[in-house]
């Protein structure tokens, strides 16, 4: 298959749900192969980590966006996504990551953790109340969805009662981050784009009336103290990112993880008995199922990559999920092994636009797998997943499973018979 084909296989509905074989078939090719006239496509794990550092290349501008979707300026989802940090290029993007960068340094992300854990055990508790008499239940529903949507909305201010509105109107947002869109998915995406801009516009204008301790308030206040820092448009598209971003990935992250790990039961124990083992389960779980799949990159100036030339103006598709597979970076890559040595997964990015709700979504995943496999053991699937027909964003529209009985823990936790448990 030469790499023009590859790409419209990849783009197919088919090829959207299992990525994974077409990428080998660009990989025969080279790591960066030329797949058409439009976009080259990176495969390699060196190469693509170099390209999301290389500041010859950046995110697309406004002059490609009026070549290839003229009058994008009447859609509030791309709009949307292209007046915030993710896809602006420096000295913008600079500007307006600094102003949300306080929320997640290291202290304030460690500090979330008891928040992490009680939300995450209220989530176990109620699965086992649905799912009792082996009732199956959504985990997607259940657990996936609103840890993270907690977590991010709390750091946003947003109040608790809302989060259910949040994961329709970012499912139909999200469509516009595809590499192709027609105009009903557009539609579907400005819609979207429409009920989340007119939500913070509400709840933007109810942090200047009540100022509190959250994010909204300190960008706003940023906004409102000196326009330069932060535009209009930048505010509400930013708020809007950092709600879809905080939660869209970590979803995807918790709902790809447990498949793997009910995939490979031993694995899966050795977790179990051993939670300090978290960290590595989740940079292997992010390597080995990418929740984000790919980015794409525009050359500002000539450049070299993998053997290829790369004119200034070139479009790239940067593939995290095959640069995670690479077997020049790992052995074995289509191989699930927590213990591997140096997992540095690309599924964040790297450079300027690296993630910066990484560390959050680690610490999440971090504290759920452990809890779940430990208060769950006999958690299975109980029916075949559904995978949302994306490519960009990879996860489940629907993952049924059955929670079996509750390990027989005492005081939250504490194993019966280990020291602290009681008689």
């Amino acid at each position: 298959m030469d790499p023009a084909d590859a790409l419209a296989t990849l783009l197919s509905p088919t090829g959207r749900v299992n990525p994974y074989p077409v990428y080998e078939q660009f990989r025969a090719h080279g790591p960066v192969v030329q797949a058409g006239p439009v976009f080259s496509v990176a495969t390699g794990y060196a190469e693509v980590d170099a390209m999301l550092r290389d500041p010859r290349f950046g995110v697309m501008d406004d002059a490609l966006r009026d070549q290839l979707l003229p009058g994008w300026r009447d859609s509030p989802a791309v709009l949307s996504i292209s007046r915030s940090m993710l896809r602006t290029n420096p000295p913008d993007h600079s500007r307006m990551r600094r102003l949300a960068a306080g929320a997640f340094t290291p202290r304030r992300i460690a500090a979330m953790r008891d928040v992490i854990v009680a939300q995450a055990e209220e989530l176990v508790d109620r699965m086992l109340t649905r799912g009792r008499a082996g009732a199956p239940i959504d985990f997607m529903d259940e657990f996936a969805y609103p840890l993270p949507v907690g977590v991010i909305c709390a750091l946003l201010g947003v109040p608790a009662a809302d989060r259910g509105l949040f994961r329709r109107w970012a499912a139909d947002l999200t469509g516009v981050l595809e590499p192709e869109i027609n105009p009903a998915e557009l539609a579907v995406a400005d819609r979207g784009a429409t009920e989340l801009r007119a939500y913070f516009t509400e709840l933007v204008a109810a942090r200047r009336r009540s100022p509190a301790d959250d994010l909204t308030t300190a960008l706003v206040q940023a906004h409102d103290t000196d326009g330069d820092r932060l535009s209009g448009d930048e505010l509400l598209a930013n708020l809007i990112v950092l709600l879809v971003a905080g939660f869209e990935t970590t979803t995807n992250l918790l709902g790809n993880g447990l498949v793997v790990l009910l995939d490979h039961p031993r694995e899966a124990a050795a977790l179990r008995e051993h939670p300090e083992l978290a960290p590595g389960y989740v940079d292997e779980l992010l390597r080995y199922d990418s929740p984000v799949q790919l980015t794409s990159r525009m050359s500002t100036e000539p450049a070299r990559h993998g053997g290829l030339d790369l004119p200034a103006g070139s479009w790239l598709i940067l593939s995290l999920g095959a640069a995670n597979r690479d077997p020049r970076r790992y052995p074995e890559p289509d191989r699930f092994d927590p213990s591997r040595p140096q997992i540095q997964p690309l599924s964040f990015g790297a450079g300027p636009h690296y993630c910066l709700g990484a560390a959050l979504a680690r610490l999440e995943a971090q504290v759920a797998f452990p809890l779940l496999l430990r208060r769950l053991p006999g958690l299975a699937l109980a029916g075949a997943p559904q995978r949302r027909v994306r490519l960009t964003l990879r996860g489940y529209a629907s993952l049924p499973v059955t929670v079996g009985d509750e390990s027989p823990l005492t005081d939250r936790g504490t194993p019966a018979g280990a020291p602290g448990a009681t008689p």
